[in-house]
């Protein structure tokens, strides 16, 4: 949450209705949601999506963290993922429990098709790894980083809290209603940082409850798309329109500065979608002439899938003894596509390549 004038009484959703469907609101819904489609019918393209949602969960697991200024590396990261490190960084942790609170809150939205405040609550835990909740305690506010002078004091009082989460998560799940769900994200993702119900985590939760709603509301299927990269990108624009849309009411450059992060954001993770298909065909093609004897489809969508991999991953999707595992590691190293790399006791398998396209 960032610089939000002090002493704003913050209403209950929804907002009047002709200051968030303005014609240049609507020109940009048109576009972010022509955006989207495209980009949940390409990623249908890709044969196992898990191969998409580990490579761009992750990189919104850096990002997202990045704007807390929690930094880690992707090496750190995939590292962390798979083998139990002692001396892992605490940005690491944090970043890897941004990845856990992602597929938590996925969970959810599978299996109920709906949040809860006690979902909410729980995908907040995850992140931050405590269980301290709601904000009990009155005090909370939020300074400038630069002058220390208190930008945006939020709801101090735990039943008002609870109030406007009741009024928001109403309004998250409700489906039965002629507003653009992309207008209605901008709405929501503005309101939820306002409420700022936690002490620590605020900002991370509501930028996974952002790819849970679109994934509610059926606009892509799984989460694949993250506003995070957008975001850090134009920090200072953000944090001013959070102020703005708070000191006066008016909605359009907000809602508008959202539209544009959602169409931005799918065209880019359709390009990279893109680059991922082309650099999975030619690692088979490249693997099926080079190593026939050992290449196996299976065996190279694990290594898109894990781009950190090792033999316990192999023996147990490709069903092999471990003997067999380590030489198609090997073999798919002797012929370019792996680099390996001892870490500890354990060799881990490389997928340099793909760890390239996802670092751009």
């Amino acid at each position: 949450m960032g610089q939000i004038v002090p002493g704003f009484k913050l209403d209950n959703l929804p907002p009047q209705r002709d200051k968030v469907e303005t014609i240049e609101i609507l020109r940009h819904t048109s576009r972010a949601a022509a955006a989207l489609a495209e980009l949940k019918g390409i990623a249908k393209t890709i044969p196992n999506q898990a191969m998409l949602i580990n490579a761009i969960v992750l990189q919104e697991a850096k990002d997202s963290s990045a704007i807390e200024n929690i930094i880690t590396t992707q090496d750190e990261l995939y590292k962390a993922m798979i083998i139990n490190q002692s001396n892992i960084s605490s940005a690491t942790k944090e970043v890897v429990n941004y990845r856990r609170a992602i597929f938590h809150g996925f969970d959810f939205i599978k299996e109920q098709g709906f949040l809860r405040i006690n979902d909410i609550i729980s995908i907040q835990q995850q992140l931050v790894n405590n269980a301290a909740g709601i904000r009990s305690m009155p005090g909370t506010v939020l300074k400038n980083d630069t002058s220390g002078e208190v930008v945006y004091t939020p709801p101090q009082d735990k039943a008002d809290i609870l109030d406007l989460l009741s009024n928001f998560i109403n309004h998250f799940n409700q489906n039965e209603q002629d507003l653009s769900p992309l207008i209605n994200l901008a709405i929501l993702h503005y309101q939820f940082e306002s409420i700022h119900p936690f002490y620590d985590g605020n900002g991370r939760t509501g930028r996974i409850l952002n790819i849970l709603y679109l994934i509610l509301n059926n606009l892509i299927e799984v989460p694949i798309l993250y506003l995070s990269s957008y975001i850090t990108e134009n920090k200072s624009e953000y944090y001013r329109l959070l102020n703005q849309t708070n000191r006066t009411g008016e909605w359009e450059e907000w809602i508008i500065f959202m539209l544009k992060a959602v169409e931005k954001t799918s065209l880019k993770t359709i390009a990279k979608i893109n680059i991922i298909r082309q650099l999975l065909n030619r690692t088979i093609d490249e693997a099926q002439q080079k190593a026939p004897k050992i290449y196996k489809k299976e065996l190279v969508e694990l290594l898109f899938e894990m781009p950190y991999s090792k033999i316990e991953f192999v023996v147990k999707r490709l069903q092999v003894e471990r003997k067999a595992a380590s030489r198609y590691l090997r073999g798919m190293e002797a012929i370019g596509i792996l680099e390996s790399q001892r870490v500890g006791r354990e060799t881990l398998y490389i997928n340099r390549q793909l760890i390239e396209v996802l670092k751009k």
